[in-house]
């Protein structure tokens, strides 16, 4: 993270059990501990957006990097602001946000996925809607 710098970062938002026979709605998250606070934080997977790239193109290049997947079924949803602290540094980035499917439905029947995401080191995995509903994940001083 460049300190001082405005970040542009895609994430794919996946989720699973809304019109399937699971018992609730479920999205894959990854989750990674901040260095410093030791906070365990979950987010979409994705990653940076490069220069003269598509954020759509970023999408699909980032997931086929980290976890070896492809996306189907694509839908712009919006571009979030952030703001936030992690590794002790300040850190501001603009979210292209999309809603997507896996082209493969292995990645659906999955309990958990290491992968490494720059030096961080990341587990993804389906996570209850419910329990971000709910207030039961801690919450990070940003």
């Amino acid at each position: 993270m460049m300190q001082g710098k405005i970040r542009v970062i895609v994430l794919g938002l996946i989720r699973s059990g809304v019109s399937e026979a699971l018992e609730e709605d479920r999205i894959f998250v990854s989750q990674f501990k901040d260095p410093v606070k030791q906070d365990t934080l979950y987010r979409a997977l994705g990653g940076g957006v490069e220069f003269g790239e598509h954020s759509l193109d970023a999408l699909q290049r980032e997931f086929k990097e980290e976890i070896k997947a492809e996306l189907t079924n694509i839908r712009y949803l919006a571009c979030l602001e952030n703001f936030f602290i992690f590794n002790g540094q300040a850190g501001h980035e603009l979210i292209q946000l999309y809603q997507c499917d896996f082209v493969d439905s292995k990645f659906y029947e999955l309990a958990s996925l290491d992968f490494v995401d720059g030096n961080l080191k990341c587990t993804a995995f389906w996570m209850p809607v419910h329990r971000f509903r709910s207030g039961e994940l801690p919450k990070t001083d940003n």
